[in-house]
């Protein structure tokens, strides 16, 4: 297996971090090679795509009881079940579209851009068959514009698929407006239908009426690989891997104080503490870990032992969300670097509703002033007010993971927050930060 080496801030969109062999599947080809797949490559170790050899004798509806056998759901963080949201498309009538959400706008996520990079094929072969099974004629691919290499090297692969003749559905690529709302499904139809790239609110569900009014499929990219591999070798292999009640792989980005920050495909049921191992090991000791990216949770040290799946997560409040764990050692200042988070986050919400255009800035406000020892008497029953009252009541789920990160850390990371209430900032605070944000400025154009 071969790797590459990351900077030590955040993993490059090209790195990858050896690990189990039996794990490994969407990314068995890079591990071989080191290489990006063409299409030769890809169909040299997987085959014709499966809409040739497999939909001839196989109806819809069986590839779909296949995903459903084999347990996928969506891993780009609400973790839905894959064969429902296809049933319920499919069974919608007329033509309907398909869309590859490539977004990937969490800050500290790679593991779709690094699909797309090295294995561009799996992703499009799972997009056109579930194109194939939902009745659709059209797949849109949505990529930020500011990534205008990964928008070349799609372009290229679109190239290679077109001369082979491969696809019977037309594959569209398009470059969105990129701020963190923006990789919102409703977001996608909405720019797609000739509107900007924030959410709307539903009913109707995009899959009743979609892009063009047409009921749509939106899945993001490692979701759609996995069902081309499903496709091509069925649910039991699927199911070889993970847990009886979550099987199969995921691909994670790690960062922070680990020695080799890059994207894993690992096995759902793998402790954290193991995905930090192959990550070359911490770097210092850890004071905590965020996992599920900006919109996640801040989990203590003593709990990396859990298992990365839904059902050992749930009793401390966390999921594997988008796939990123982020490793804070004890040295850094975890309510500072909360605070950056979410005054990025209040920037980036479309400000469409109460609690993005007042709550979140007034969250993030309090947490800048907790962070920076400024705090007076009422601010902890005031921020946690405020963060009870921000999920369930937006247009989106922003508000629910600006929540969820801000009152996580809160509960991490306690004895700091009793030093920064009542003795000023700690020392830790002054230092500089270890989590890269992004500029908080949003997007200049939502069009």
């Amino acid at each position: 297996m071969s790797s590459a080496t990351a900077a030590p801030s955040a993993p490059d969109e090209h790195t990858a971090v050896p690990g189990d062999a039996g794990a490994t599947r969407l990314l068995a080809g890079w591990h071989a090679t080191g290489r990006r797949a063409d299409l030769t490559d890809h169909l040299r170790r997987h085959g014709q795509p499966p809409v040739a050899t497999t939909l001839g004798s196989r109806t819809s509806m069986q590839l779909m009881q296949a995903v459903e056998s084999a347990g996928l759901t969506g891993r780009g963080g609400a973790g839905f079940p894959t064969a429902r949201k296809l049933r319920a498309v499919a069974q919608r009538g007329g033509r309907a579209v398909v869309v590859i959400n490539a977004m990937e706008s969490e800050p500290a996520s790679r593991k779709d851009q690094f699909l797309l990079a090295v294995a561009p094929h799996l992703v499009l072969d799972g997009a056109v068959l579930a194109a194939v099974a939902v009745g659709a004629d059209t797949v849109h691919i949505c990529l930020p514009r500011t990534r205008a290499a990964q928008y070349r090297q799609l372009s290229t692969a679109l190239d290679e698929r077109h001369r082979a003749c491969l696809d019977p559905v037309r594959l569209r690529l398009h470059a969105l407006p990129h701020a963190y709302v923006s990789s919102e499904s409703t977001a996608l139809v909405r720019w797609l239908n000739g509107g900007q790239a924030r959410p709307q609110e539903s009913p109707p569900r995009t899959h009743e009426r979609g892009v063009a009014r047409r009921p749509t499929l939106v899945h993001n990219a490692e979701t759609l690989a996995h069902l081309a591999l499903i496709a091509r070798r069925g649910s039991d292999w699927f199911r070889r891997t993970g847990t009886p009640d979550e099987p199969g792989t995921t691909l994670v980005t790690v960062s922070g104080a680990v020695a080799t920050p890059g994207v894993q495909e690992v096995a759902l049921g793998t402790p954290l503490a193991t995905i930090v191992d192959r990550a070359g090991g911490a770097t210092e000791a850890l004071g905590a870990v965020l996992l599920g990216g900006f919109a996640g949770t801040w989990l203590a040290a003593e709990d990396v032992c859990t298992p990365l799946t839904r059902r050992d997560l749930a009793p401390l409040g966390a999921a594997p969300g988008a796939g990123v764990l982020i490793a804070l050692p004890h040295s850094a200042c975890g309510l500072s670097e909360t605070a950056r988070m979410l005054a990025y986050l209040a920037a980036h919400s479309a400000h469409q509703c109460g609690p993005c255009h007042f709550g979140l800035p007034a969250v993030a406000e309090d947490f800048t002033a907790l962070a920076a020892g400024h705090a007076d008497p009422d601010l902890l029953s005031r921020l946690d007010r405020r963060t009870a009252l921000l999920p369930d009541r937006g247009a989106c789920r922003h508000p629910d993971g600006a929540a969820r990160l801000a009152a996580s850390a809160l509960h991490t990371f306690a004895d700091d927050l009793d030093q920064h209430l009542t003795r000023g900032a700690c020392a830790a605070a002054r230092r500089p930060a270890r989590i890269p944000v992004p500029p908080a400025k949003p997007p200049e154009t939502w069009r």
